[in-house]
């Protein structure tokens, strides 16, 4: 199963696979002939050569967004134990997948996968500050116009909005989630207090939850939880929430391509903790992404916790300078945990450099050395 965010690669990968039988229910026509039909599925399957045997390989089945028809499912498993395909199902929506009525999930026959935007390591020739302008969706990464990005980011989000929540029927006021999704990426990187987000948008703090995760269930919001625990008593235990691109974020939010020195110190913020999501899924591990916040004191930007109980604090500073100030709270962090044997500041220095003793200043460029442990 590859699950993934519009427009990131999901349809061109698949496509690409030699497979006996591939099924499209983008397109409209094919989608409703197996919405009334899904035992077609069931026949065109039991055609397909060396299907059941027990010596040979299955043949392979594609489906892109197989959410749109769930009830395939069914069929899906019946193949599966009965050896007649092997499958590969994509989809862009988790919604219908996680919240349906009575919706197979493949219990012990499906892997997941997911799918993200280009990481760092894929596309690296890009400044910084087209990463954080423009993001890394494949289409938009490799188109040289800025206008040109500008006008696809735009339609990015016009098409999500009417092709996942009008089309699914998510939400009936279509313009009030409008005005909750421009405030979600303006907020995106934030920690999320849902009843000032209800007074902004007039909207009960409860529907302002459901939204947010509309937001997740379609794939294009990231939740961060706490990092709780430790000798500190006043730890924030609210989420963040990240937009899952920094262009459809920017787009979303209706901003511009020249933010303050401060507004660019969190877009980097974001930016990083998106790398690290990225580059987290494909570890191969079960380490985990949280923040890390002292209601009355100091903060980290993200702590990866690893599989092992190790933790991993890493601050975010747009500066190429560091200095001694710049890691006052990755000290009050190792001092609080004695399992932060290293920290990380991750700015535009060039090169990596000891700050201190078990802390060293990072580029931003190698982020993905701070999740596959670097010596």
């Amino acid at each position: 199963m590859l699950l993934g965010p519009r427009q990131t690669g999901k349809t061109t990968t698949i496509t690409r696979l030699d497979a006996a039988l591939y099924l499209s229910l983008v397109r409209p026509d094919i989608r409703l002939e197996y919405e009334r039909n899904p035992s077609l599925l069931a026949r065109q399957l039991e055609a397909l050569p060396l299907g059941g045997s027990k010596e040979a390989v299955p043949p392979l089945v594609v489906i892109d967004e197989v959410q749109k028809v769930p009830s395939l499912l069914d069929v899906v498993q019946d193949a599966i134990d009965r050896r007649l395909a092997r499958f590969v199902l994509s989809g862009s929506s988790a919604r219908r997948l996680r919240h349906g009525a009575n919706v197979n999930l493949l219990p012990g026959r499906v892997v997941a996968l997911r799918l993200d935007p280009l990481a760092l390591s894929e596309h690296s020739t890009r400044s910084l500050e087209q990463h954080l302008f423009f993001g890394d969706l494949p289409g938009v990464a490799t188109t040289e116009d800025h206008s040109d990005c500008n006008e696809d980011l735009r339609s990015y989000v016009v098409s999500y909005l009417d092709a996942e929540v009008r089309a699914e029927a998510m939400v009936r006021n279509l313009g009030a989630f409008a005005r909750f999704l421009e405030l979600a990426a303006s907020e995106s990187g934030h920690v999320v207090n849902l009843r000032r987000l209800s007074r902004q948008l007039g909207i009960a703090h409860t529907t302002v939850a459901a939204h947010y995760q509309i937001l997740e269930d379609c794939l294009i919001g990231e939740r961060i939880g706490p990092l709780l625990g430790g000798p500190r008593k006043k730890l924030v235990k609210s989420h963040k929430w990240l937009l899952f691109d920094m262009g459809v974020r920017r787009v979303a939010a209706g901003e511009g391509v020249r933010p303050t020195r401060e507004r660019l110190g969190e877009l980097f913020e974001q930016y990083v903790g998106l790398e690290l999501l990225r580059c987290l899924r494909v570890s191969g591990t079960d380490s985990r992404l949280h923040f890390w916040r002292d209601a009355d004191g100091p903060e980290i930007d993200w702590v990866i916790k690893r599989e092992d109980g190790e933790l991993v604090p890493i601050e975010v500073k747009w500066t190429s300078s560091p200095i001694g100030r710049d890691i006052r709270h990755l000290l009050a962090f190792q001092r609080d945990y004695p399992r932060a044997r290293q920290g990380y500041l991750v700015c535009r220095i060039s090169r990596p450099a000891l700050l201190a003793p078990g802390i060293k200043a990072w580029p931003w460029q190698r982020i993905d050395e701070i999740v596959f442990e670097p010596e």
